[in-house]
């Protein structure tokens, strides 16, 4: 099997209280790396000592658009002295996203990113949503984005959960990527009915669509939703993925946040 590593937005809670400590807890279970979303207030080396404390590779880290444009070097510079071989753009704002008027930025702007991370060892990634599937002249928008910016400056960060609540097979999709896909997520999730307003799960107050009779949608750990994850973590290895990262946006079974990745790993080495 692939390393497995941990998006440390899953028990992002936890870390607020204790960095180190939790840090040291993700290694117990048996992830190997993390990615980073935030960095607690804590400065480049303390996250790098940390890491090392805990024994954890410090693998990459999604860094929001706006604030990567706000300043493309500094940035770079903060996270190659981590130590983290990748950088994420992680989620567009609505003004940002397919068919709005500012979607033309987010490609100018990753190729800047792009060749700011190459300047620094690292690489870019872009990391979707299911709103990355709008149509945009017969086709998607996220392959848009990767037809018009080269491999060399931008790679795939496919998240498997999305691309299946878009409506596509996603192990076909990781597997469209091969070669450019180093980092796959492992995500699975119920849903039920129709839902209008997922993206209150990852913190996000309102996704923009009217309030219709809901159904049901909630994150689980790896083996407990939906997914086919043996298919995936397949697909991730035909497609020369090097790592496979495991992220729940928020708990549910009654499950804490770190009951529920200690869940996804236990399963996980279930397969081996």
């Amino acid at each position: 099997m692939l390393p497995v590593g941990l998006q440390l937005y899953s028990v992002r809670e936890d870390l607020e209280k204790d960095f180190e400590g939790t840090l040291k807890k993700v290694k117990a279970m048996g992830y190997e790396g993390v990615e980073f979303a935030g960095l607690y207030g804590h400065s480049a080396q303390e996250v790098k000592d940390a890491a090392q404390a805990a024994g954890l590779i410090p693998l990459s880290a999604h860094v929001p658009f706006v604030e990567m444009m706000a300043d493309p070097e500094g940035t770079m510079e903060t996270y190659a002295k981590i130590g983290c071989q990748y950088i994420v753009i992680p989620y567009l704002t609505e003004e940002y996203r397919p068919g709005c008027d500012k979607f033309q930025e987010v490609i100018d702007g990753a190729r800047k990113l792009g060749e700011a991370a190459n300047k620094h060892g690292m690489k870019l990634l872009y990391h979707n949503h299911d709103f990355e599937f709008a149509k945009l002249d017969g086709k998607y928008a996220l392959d848009v984005l990767y037809d018009t910016i080269p491999a060399d400056l931008l790679q795939t960060e496919i998240d498997t959960c999305w691309v299946n609540v878009a409506g596509e097979d996603p192990a076909a999709y990781v597997r469209k990527y091969t070669g450019r896909a180093p980092i796959v997520h492992l995500k699975d999730f119920f849903k039920s009915g129709h839902v209008s307003k997922m993206y209150e799960l990852i913190g996000i107050e309102d996704d923009g669509k009217e309030n219709k009779e809901e159904g049901v949608f909630e994150f689980r750990p790896l083996g407990h939703g939906l997914q086919d994850i043996p298919s995936l973590l397949q697909a991730s290895q035909d497609a020369q993925a090097k790592w496979v990262i495991v992220e729940q946006d928020a708990p549910s079974m009654g499950k804490t946040p770190m009951e529920s990745v200690q869940m996804s790993i236990e399963y996980l080495n279930s397969l081996k």
